[in-house]
């Protein structure tokens, strides 16, 4: 069975009710996109050929997808964060040099970190324990909120989503 939009929301919200775990996880999980972004955008590419785009890129372009099938318009949402997203990690991994990598490792670690003390607070498991695709529905999650404090429509009219 395809999971829907709602499902996929409504399920994740289930174990993220605790206000402290909500607060947590508006701030710990685009911490984590961005540093899963920057750990690929150092993975060299440039032995596959020039054409190839970095590997934070191939990320990106798969989740689009994935989204785009859920909700054009929150995969929209989600284009127009990713491109100043990723060329300010693009200037940040470059101004940290040498000490990228050590600052995508220690900001991983605490932000992660705190996503379980969110949980343990909850008293619920990670949704992504049961279906590593919640770790695509997170983000969305969160923007899917933003967009209706905005009043904005996460679906097209008469789409079945």
């Amino acid at each position: 069975m395809t999971r829907t939009l709602d499902d996929w929301l409504d399920a994740y919200g289930d174990s993220h009710r605790n206000p402290v775990n909500k607060t947590i996880h508006r701030v710990a999980v685009p911490i984590i996109v961005l540093d899963l972004l920057g750990f690929l955008h150092l993975v060299p590419m440039q032995a596959l050929g020039s054409f190839v785009p970095p590997a934070s890129w191939l990320l990106v372009i798969v989740a689009l997808a994935f989204y785009v099938r859920l909700s054009p318009p929150l995969a929209s949402g989600m284009l127009l964060l990713a491109l100043p997203s990723m060329a300010a990690l693009d200037a940040g991994l470059a101004a940290l040099g040498a000490w990228a990598l050590p600052a995508l490792v220690a900001v991983f670690g605490i932000t992660w970190a705190a996503q379980f003390v969110g949980h343990a607070l909850e008293g619920k498991k990670p949704s992504f324990f049961e279906d590593v695709q919640y770790l695509l529905i997170g983000p969305l999650w969160l923007l899917a909120d933003a967009y209706r404090r905005l009043g904005l429509k996460t679906t097209i009219a008469g789409e079945a989503v």
